[in-house]
């Protein structure tokens, strides 16, 4: 893995440091409307999801594995929570962070965040493609039948992004062009969309969140599945995009902690704002790509700039141009797509299989505007190619030998690839003597000793007897403790 600076060495370099808190800015500014707006489809008050993103990112910061990722109050989160809070009231939502939060923290400490290994590149390659579909998609109404006006400060905010760093990059581009484009549109007065449209961020800092609700069997039944559904979504989309961010930064990512401090920040961000969290991808993107970014200082900062804003500088961030937050996210999108997974020359390459749940995943995730369905889906699609293509590698071959027959076995034997097994065996023409020779296959489940045990029953009915030999010591010792056992 590539040497990457540590938390104490930004803190002790000014380059480093300058660096990281101008990355920090910048993915706040970026991280705003969104809240805003994911605090709209939840059904809660806008204040609530900015300032339990203010809690996920510091502790995050603080408590996370993956460094540079930021966290805050969620689009994913928030369809999960939405259906509860509108059906049952905004008092469920405590008890239903909180209990998220404990499966998370389960999750962590049992190390089940492993299986993130199990995620095929074709998935993740369509997760990164949706991704970036979805972020360019949430900025068109932002700039489709709007005044006249945002069209200028939306192009000059591109040129700005685009051509600042051929020149210098000292300042990261997209946060010279926030505050340029915003100073101009309050000198000028010009009558556009800004931060302050998406709803009410003005006022104090709220007092802990009270349980309004008995936390009983009653209550864990109602909230249980929306639990379940926050954890896991949570989960999904925070390793997903901590792997995304190992994969840019070339460094790696503690999964395990990763899961636990999410639990550990939702819990906290339960108490103090109401609502829970998990990694903002495109903002991690703007940390991470734009504004270079590679320790917790960054993230911490963008917590800590949040707050402020949040608290004293409310009006001022109210002024913000959605033109100008629009083009910055556009461009993180246009970034973010896997432009060579798409090329013909790479398609025509690629198996038709890789392809089509690379598609699978765009499509369901365009579809649904759930990331985490989507690579569900696409990990479900990928998991049923693989059985049916391990299945026809294994095969079967009939040798006849002087003193009886011998059949010899390749390949895995599985459920997908054993159900056919018992119909490759001559039953009625064998020899009283067959052996079964697996010294080049291996048993991997109950499935295959239960075919094993019918091909035995085949051959007693015909008063041949039938021996199995060449397993391996894993395949002998499961074998031996399931056979005649399941029939």
């Amino acid at each position: 893995m590539t040497a990457t600076p540590t938390t104490l060495q930004a803190l002790r370099n000014p380059r480093l440091l300058t660096t990281e808190v101008l990355a920090g800015a910048v993915t706040t500014l970026a991280l705003i409307p969104e809240v805003i707006s994911f605090s709209v489809i939840a059904g809660v008050d806008p204040k609530v999801s900015l300032i339990a993103s203010v809690v996920l990112a510091v502790s995050m910061s603080i408590l996370g594995g993956r460094p540079a990722m930021i966290t805050a109050a969620a689009g994913a989160v928030a369809l999960v929570v939405a259906p509860l809070v509108h059906e049952h009231g905004v008092e469920y939502l405590l008890p239903t962070v909180i209990v998220a939060g404990i499966i998370q923290i389960l999750f962590g400490v049992t190390g089940l965040a492993r299986i993130m290994r199990f995620i095929p590149r074709s998935v993740m390659i369509g997760f990164v493609n949706s991704l970036g579909i979805l972020i360019f998609t949430a900025q068109l109404q932002h700039v489709l039948d709007v005044p006249t006006m945002v069209y200028p400060l939306f192009a000059l905010t591109l040129v700005i992004v685009l051509v600042l760093p051929r020149l210098t990059k000292a300042v990261p581009a997209p946060l010279v062009a926030i505050v340029l484009v915003t100073g101009i549109a309050m000198v000028a007065h010009f009558t556009v969309p800004n931060v302050g449209d998406q709803g009410e961020i003005a006022g104090g800092l709220p007092g802990l969140t009270q349980l309004q609700v008995p936390l009983d069997l009653e209550t864990l039944k109602l909230i249980g599945p929306t639990a379940l559904s926050v954890a896991f979504v949570g989960l999904m989309e925070t390793l997903l995009t901590a792997k995304l961010v190992d994969d840019i930064t070339d460094t790696k990512s503690a999964k395990g902690r990763e899961s636990w401090a999410l639990g550990a920040a939702n819990i906290l961000a339960g108490f103090w704002g109401g609502i829970a969290g998990c990694a903002m991808i495109g903002q991690t993107v703007v940390n991470v790509k734009l504004g270079r970014a590679r320790t917790r200082v960054s993230t911490f900062i963008a917590g800590v700039l949040l707050l402020v804003l949040v608290t004293v500088l409310s009006d001022l961030m109210a002024q913000i141009p959605m033109a100008a937050l629009a083009a910055v996210m556009m461009v993180v999108a246009l970034s973010t797509v896997d432009f060579h997974s798409i090329r013909l020359s790479t398609l025509k390459r690629m198996p038709l299989s890789e392809t089509s749940v690379m598609v699978v995943t765009v499509a369901v995730v365009v579809v649904t505007h759930n990331l985490a369905i989507g690579v569900a889906a696409g990990a479900l699609l990928a998991m049923v190619l693989f059985a049916r293509r391990v299945s026809r590698v294994t095969t079967v071959q009939r040798i006849a030998e002087p003193d009886g027959v011998t059949y010899s076995v390749r390949g895995p034997l599985f459920f997908g690839s054993s159900n056919d097994l018992v119909e490759q065996f001559s039953y009625a023409e064998d020899p009283p003597t067959v052996s079964v020779d697996f010294s080049a296959a291996q048993i991997w489940d109950a499935s295959t000793v239960a075919v094993l045990d019918s091909v035995q029953t085949k051959y007693a009915d015909h008063d041949i007897e039938v021996r199995f030999t060449g397993l391996d010591e894993h395949s002998s010792q499961f074998h031996g403790r399931l056979t005649g056992t399941l029939n």
